[in-house]
């Protein structure tokens, strides 16, 4: 997963940043589900594909930042967390 960070203009515009450009063709239509506090974006003609799968993740990432918030959450090794998000993608 990769991650940037971009904001919104006065005009409400957002900038995706270069590195995440790659395989999205100026004027493709975007379409942008808000999920709570939760933005995604996916190109229109992919809309279907997976979006139950980000709406899943969505919830999931809501849930952690919640838990995060309240302090409910445990240190763990960086191998220990990837063998452990390896698993849940599998799920």
């Amino acid at each position: 997963m990769d991650i940037a960070i971009t904001k919104m203009s006065s005009k409400g515009q957002v900038i995706i940043p270069q590195e995440m450009r790659k395989g999205i063709k100026r004027g493709e239509k975007l379409a942008i589900i808000k999920n709570r506090d939760q933005l995604i974006m996916k190109k229109v003609k992919d809309l279907s594909k997976n979006l139950e799968e980000d709406m899943e993740f969505a919830r999931r990432t809501e849930e952690a930042w919640k838990r995060m918030d309240k302090g409910e959450f445990t240190s763990q090794k960086s191998e220990d967390f990837l063998n452990e998000l390896e698993k849940w993608a599998k799920e």
